[in-house]
This record gives C-alpha cells, structure tokens and sequence, in this order.
C-alpha cells in the first residue's frame, strides 16, 4: 500500500519541480533513505509488490545526492556569474554558498512539500526523521541530480530560478552591499581554531589598491603567535571592504585546514607553511 501511494503521489511531486519525468524510477531513487534501502535489501517481506518501484527502492539517494550537489553549485554560480558581471570570485563566492548551503536547501525542500515524498524504513519513520533538516536538505539535492538525469540542465535551471534565487539571492546580494558578514566565515574560523586550542586567528591587510571609491583590500591570516613571534600564515583574501577581505581570507583558510592531511591545526598550519606559495595563490589586486 505504502508503495501505491508514493507512485500516485509523484505528480504532485512533478509539478512543483516544473517536471514530468521520463524515468519515474529516478525520482523514486531520490527519494529513498538508506534505512530504507537497506530495510529492503535485508528482507524479501515485501515481495508481493515485485515491480520497478521496489527495485530501485533497493538503492538509496546517496549517489544521487553527490550528483545533485555539483550540479546544483554549477548552476547556481552560473546564474551568478551571468547575472553579476561586476562581482568579483570572492563575491560570487560568498553568495553562491549561501544559495546551496543546508539550510537553504531546506527551506526549499520544505516550500515543495518534500518532506511527505520521503521514503524511510519503518524505525526512520517513528524518530521523526522526515521532519529534519539534514535530511530534507540532502534529498532535495538527490532530487536535483534526478532532475539532471532526466531531462539534463535546464530543468534544474527552471527550478533553480523559480525556487532557489528569487528572493534569497536579493537578500544576500543586500547584505552583501552593505558590508554585512555574509556566512560568517570568520565566527567560524575562530570556533574551529579553539577548539583545537589553535588560539585565535589574526587578520593584517596585507595591501590596498584602487580608487577611494573602488578599494581592493588584500588580507591575510595567520595562528596567533606566542609573544613577540608572528603565527603561521593561513591563507589570504580580497574585497571591497576589510571586512569583506577578511572574510575571504577566512573562507580560505577554513576551505585549507578542513582539507589538511592533519591531524591538528598546528600541524595544518605546518603544512600549510611550506605550501602557502601555491596552496594559497595571492589573490590579484587591480
């Protein structure tokens, strides 16, 4: 019965996504959770419902959802890009991350009504697990790499367009403007540094070019030193704004030391130190 009512219930589905689908049986893909793959896989309980559905409920999103999420980066930096042609990378940067992040793609799922297309195993469904926002997050990005699969990029444009830039892309492009931190990339480099008792980070502008009313700030990072010795550099960042270019900068050093072969951020910074001339390219300042 459970089966009967997901397949009714796909047109609904359909036609907020702005997609009729060919291949049913991806979007079935998308929506199924790995408890629930799993459930399937471990017992033949449900056999009397043998059919297309069933077979591919035996796979979870997760394949899907990695496809989803570079395509969802491509197209939003796309629009971005086409839109925008007076940001620069870190700008464009910023945004983008705030379009596609998990909480954003949460609310879109919700504005779908995704939640109720979820298919989860039976204990899944008890916790409540429908309802949460990592989850709604990462098989709205399942169902964006079926898009792709499907009917190839412009449907995910269509949806990407309707549902996902609108107001929020206006909003952040606001705050961008207006100097506000956007993803607040320093609160979080500082938490991270903490935590692996790193001290906190150190901003010095390394640079500024421009006229008074085009300013290009360059930024760098560093550890803080102990007395009278200068930390360890981590990397470095631009923007119209110091505020902006410190965000970069920290962007940067997050996007580094989260990918560092390390196992602390002393050894990261190590790391980084002897790779800082082509790990960290200088940003260009016109």
């Amino acid at each position: 019965m459970g089966e009967v009512r997901l397949e009714s219930g796909l047109d609904e589905l359909e036609a907020a996504l702005g997609h009729s689908f060919s291949r049913p049986e991806l979007l079935v893909c998308a929506l199924t959770h790995r408890s629930l793959a799993h459930e399937l896989a471990q017992s033949e309980a449900s056999s009397q419902t043998v059919g297309s559905i069933q077979a591919v409920g035996r796979e979870d999103n997760e394949r899907l959802e990695y496809l989803g999420d570079a395509v969802l980066g491509l197209v939003v930096a796309e629009a971005l890009y086409i839109a925008h042609p007076e940001w620069r990378e870190g700008e464009l940067t910023r945004i983008r991350s705030g379009l596609v992040s998990r909480e954003r793609m949460a609310q879109v799922a919700e504005s779908i009504g995704l939640g109720k297309h979820l298919r989860l195993s039976r204990g899944e469904e008890r916790s409540g697990l429908r309802r949460k926002s990592t989850v709604l997050s990462n098989t709205m990005e399942a169902v964006m790499g079926a898009l792709y699969l499907d009917g190839g990029m412009e449907p995910v444009r269509a949806f990407v367009r309707s549902q996902v830039m609108g107001e929020a892309a206006e909003r952040l492009a606001s705050e961008l403007r207006s100097g506000a931190a956007l993803g607040n990339y320093k609160s979080a480099l500082q938490e991270f540094l903490q935590a692996a008792r790193a001290g906190a980070p150190v901003y010095r502008v390394k640079s500024e070019s421009g006229p008074d009313h085009h300013k290009r700030f360059l930024v760098e990072v560093r550890t803080k030193g102990e007395a009278g010795e200068r930390g360890e550099p981590l990397a470095r960042g631009t923007g119209h704004t110091k505020k902006l270019a410190e965000q970069d900068a920290a962007r940067r050093a997050l996007e580094l030391l989260k990918g560092a072969d390390a196992n602390t951020v002393e050894d990261a910074a190590l790391q980084l130190e002897t790779e800082i001339d082509t790990a960290v390219e200088e940003p260009s300042v016109p």
